[in-house]
């Protein structure tokens, strides 16, 4: 039996980041590229090539993963972190061709404490 009470769909939060970085020269692609594995570090998932997500069990962790986010941030980057109460989330439809599914990504299964 699990002893975690029900985390509620309304508290529990998705970071969303979505980011634009400069990858003209050498230097700009190792910051892009450090930026992504930097976010897969950090428990991200990518949804997309510029767009990445994650699960948070609260608006106050999801807050501190989103400056974890903005401190590494390249100089010259362009990046907004967007925040959905699990509720919201599960209200995502998706497109694969013209072909329509739900939200891929779910929530662990269990807690991470870091």
């Amino acid at each position: 039996m699990n002893d975690f009470p029900a985390l509620s769909k309304y508290k529990t939060m998705w970071i969303w980041t979505l980011f634009d970085l400069p990858v003209l020269t050498s230097s700009e692609r190792k910051a892009a590229t450090r930026f992504r594995n930097d976010l897969l570090d950090l428990g991200f998932q990518m949804a997309q090539f510029s767009v990445y997500l994650r699960h948070a069990y609260s608006k106050e962790k999801a807050d501190v993963i989103a400056a974890k986010v903005g401190d590494l941030v390249p100089p010259s980057g362009h990046v907004q972190i967007l925040f959905f109460t699990d509720r919201q989330y599960q209200l995502t439809q998706s497109f694969q061709g013209r072909t329509k599914s739900g939200p891929e990504q779910k929530k662990p299964d269990q807690l991470t404490l870091f």
